[in-house]
Parts: structure tokens; sequence; C-alpha cells
């Protein structure tokens, strides 16, 4: 009887240590879930150590609660009806030998029980922290970028103004038309129409100058210098007022040395007026000065006066144009002796001119009076022959003539000229001498 209460014993105990490793693997693996779970996060912080602690705890409670249970329910085998009384409490089970026992004590044995097995989860498996994709940590934006893109935005508009502005003076002039003015009417010179054009178009750029624009024209008899100052005089007038341009003809508003002083004194207190009515009306007056060779002394030392980049703002923003014959002899040396080298454009020849031209004009000028040490010298170069028959062309259509192309060969051969040089014929009076002859047509 002992023996069959020891196996049943047995068994209940090993179904009790079944279910007890079953419900421990089952806390395990939740426990397991839990820390897998915990583990995803960032960093595992004091909360989730004392969570583990606790159900460290609580699996250890409730695996000697089971414990103690499973003593109760082996007592209680022991003592059911049935069994002997008196018999000492045993805590294991009693080990079964053969010694001293009969066989015929041997009882049939009862067929063993069979026990459930225990059914193992499939653990969740874990990977370490170091392989899970992390996201990346926020990069926080500073606010000075934005007060920076603002400054750009701000210096662009500025910009952009600043160039619309100066666009805008500019065009107020209309040097395009003046441009084609003087490439339609000016014959032979476009290099130095160029060059005039360049220095009108920077200094007109703006209404703010540390000295006022003064230009000399130089170039031998008839090669059209005052018919350029004309063009531009008439230019002026028909965009800032007949008011504020000035053609100054020494031989006719001063022609006695005597009273050089006194037209000196005229002409500053003119220019004055002038400049003043211009600084009101924010526009830029033109002073143009023909036949500047027979200027005197007296009228040199005015305009330098005024034209030093010590006076006041108001007396930097003009335009001077002066037109002389002084230095023609270089230039006609120059033309003649390197005929054969110039190249064939204008643009070339006039480039020719102004590198080799302008350094001897400027030292020989300088000596006669400091006043064109503050101009831009432009030099004006000889006129071939089919120059002088473009000037018949146009002076014959003016008066309404035929242009009949054999009568103005035969006009222009009437014409002195220099001996042919490189294939070239250059005209010694220019175009000076087409209007009387066309006028004798």
């Amino acid at each position: 009887m002992s023996d069959q209460e020891s196996t049943s014993t047995s068994q209940t105990e090993g179904e009790m240590d079944g279910e007890m490793d079953e419900e421990m693997d089952e806390e395990m693996e939740d426990k397991g879930e839990k820390d897998e779970r915990q583990s995803d996060g960032p960093v595992p912080s004091l909360s989730s150590f004392s969570s583990s602690l606790r159900a460290v705890i609580r699996i250890k409670q409730k695996y000697q609660a089971m414990k103690k249970r499973r003593q109760e329910m082996a007592l209680g085998a022991l003592g059911a009806p049935g069994t002997l009384t008196g018999l000492a409490l045993r805590t294991s089970p009693k080990i079964f030998t053969f010694d001293g026992v009969a066989p015929s004590s041997f009882s049939t044995p009862s067929p063993p029980v069979p026990q459930r097995k225990k059914k193992r989860k499939r653990r969740r498996v874990l990977f370490p922290n170091r392989g899970r994709c992390r996201a990346r940590p926020k990069q926080e934006h500073s606010r000075a970028k934005y007060c920076l893109y603002l400054l750009f935005a701000i210096v662009f508009v500025q910009v952009y103004n600043a160039i619309e502005n100066l666009d805008d003076h500019v065009l107020r002039y209309d040097l395009e038309g003046l441009d084609k003015t003087l490439r339609r009417e000016v014959f032979g010179q476009q290099g130095a129409v160029e060059g005039l054009l360049s220095h009108l178009k920077d200094y007109l750029s703006t209404y703010v100058h540390n000295k006022p624009l003064v230009v000399s024209l130089h170039g031998p008899s008839g090669v059209g210098k005052s018919h350029l100052g004309r063009l531009l005089a008439g230019h002026f007038r028909s965009v800032v007022g007949e008011t504020l341009v000035l053609q100054y003809y020494v031989l006719h508003h001063c022609p006695q040395e005597a009273d050089a002083l006194e037209c000196a004194r005229d002409l500053s207190a003119i220019i004055s007026e002038m400049v003043e009515r211009a600084e009101e009306e924010e526009k830029i007056p033109l002073f143009v000065f023909d036949e500047a060779e027979h200027m005197h002394d007296e009228i040199l030392d005015a305009l330098l006066r005024l034209v030093a980049a010590k006076q006041s703002n108001e007396y930097l923003n003009a335009i001077y144009l002066l037109l002389s014959n002084l230095g023609h002899a270089h230039i006609t040396k120059h033309t003649l002796h390197n005929s054969s080298s110039i190249t064939a454009s204008a643009s070339g020849r006039h480039s020719n001119l102004m590198k080799e031209l302008t350094p001897i004009l400027r030292s020989s000028l300088e000596k006669l009076h400091p006043l064109w040490t503050e101009a831009d010298v432009l030099p004006l170069s000889l006129l071939e022959k089919g120059h002088v028959m473009e000037c018949f062309m146009d002076e014959m259509t003016r008066e309404g003539f035929y242009p009949d192309h054999t009568n103005i060969e035969r006009l222009a051969g009437e014409i002195q000229y220099y001996p042919e040089v490189g294939g070239r014929q250059y005209s010694q009076t220019g175009c000076k001498q087409v209007v009387a002859k066309v006028n004798l047509l």
C-alpha cells in the first residue's frame, strides 16, 4: 500500500513540477518580451530596472507558493481514508528495494500513468541593440540662418535697384540714338566716335562724380571736329533742354585779346548759372568750346578753375568738350608714315592712333597750358578719298541734287590729296571744301 502511495505521490509531484516549469517558462517568456520591448527603447531607465526586479521577486514568491502547495497536496494524499494511521510523514518518495521482501508480498503493479509532455514554446530570437536601426537625431536649425537669408535678399534688392537706376539715368540721355546719329553723320572717324561714346556712357551712368568730364578732340582741318560738336550739342538740347547747352566760339564771343579778362569773367558767370540750374533739375549740362586753339590764357585759366577736382559738388556734374587742331602735325605725320601697317578696320586704325599718339599729344598740350592735364585726349585721323566721296553724297542729297556716282567722283578728284601711301589717298583739307563745291552746282 505504501508503494502505491509513493508512486502516486511521485506522479503528483512530477505533474506539479511540470506545471510549475511551464508557468515559470511562461513567466520568463513574458519577462523576455517585456525586456525586448523595453530594449527597443532608446536607453533603459530606473523604472524599467525596478519593474524587472519586481518581476523576479514575484516569480520567486510564486515558486515558493507552488512548492508549499505541492507539499500540502502530498500530505493530503498520505492522510486520505484507507491509509495507515500513525505512520511518519515523509516529504520525499520512499525508495523501493527488494531487500527483506518476500516474493508473495509482491502485488500486481498498476500500469504507469502516462505523463504529459511539456510543450515548450519557441522563444523569440532577440537581436542585440547594435544591429537595430535607430532613428537619427534631429538636427536643430539655428534661427540665425533666416536672418542671413533676409540679409542676402535685402542686398540683392538694393543692388538690383541701383542697376535699374543707372540704366534709367543713361536712358534719359538716349546714348543709343546719339550713337546712330554720329555713325550716320560723321565719316571716317568711327574709332573716335566709339571712344567719345564710351566716355559719355561711363560718366552718365551715375549722377555723383568726383570730377567733371573733359574731352579734347584734336585733328587736322576738315576731319569733322566742328561737325561732331554741332551734332553732340543738338542731341543734348533735345534731351536736357536749350538752357543747359552752351556752344562757345572763341573768334565770335571774344575776338579781341584785350577783352580776354572780361570774357573769362562772363564765361565763368554763364557756366556757374547753367550749372546751378542743372543741379536744380538734376541734369548734366554740356559745354562745347570750338576752335580752342584760339582761346586766350585768361579763358583757359577760368576753365581750369571750373574743372579742377577741388570744386563743390554742383561743378563736378558737367561735360566739357574742347575742339581744336592742336597737334595736327603729329597726327598727319603718324598717319602717313604708318598707313601701310595700319589695319583696314576703322576701330583698328583708331586703336593704333590712340596707343601711339595720345602720349605724344598729351605731352605737347600740357606744355601749352595745364588745362589739358585734366582732359581725355582723343585724336581724329585724316580722311581718305572714299570718306570725301561720302561727304559729297550726303551734301548733294541734302541740297536736293541727284547723287550721281560719276559726278561725285569728279568732284572728289578736284580735292587736294597727299601722295598715295599704302594704297590709300588722304585728303589735305578733308571735307572742308565739299559744301562750297556743291553750292557751285
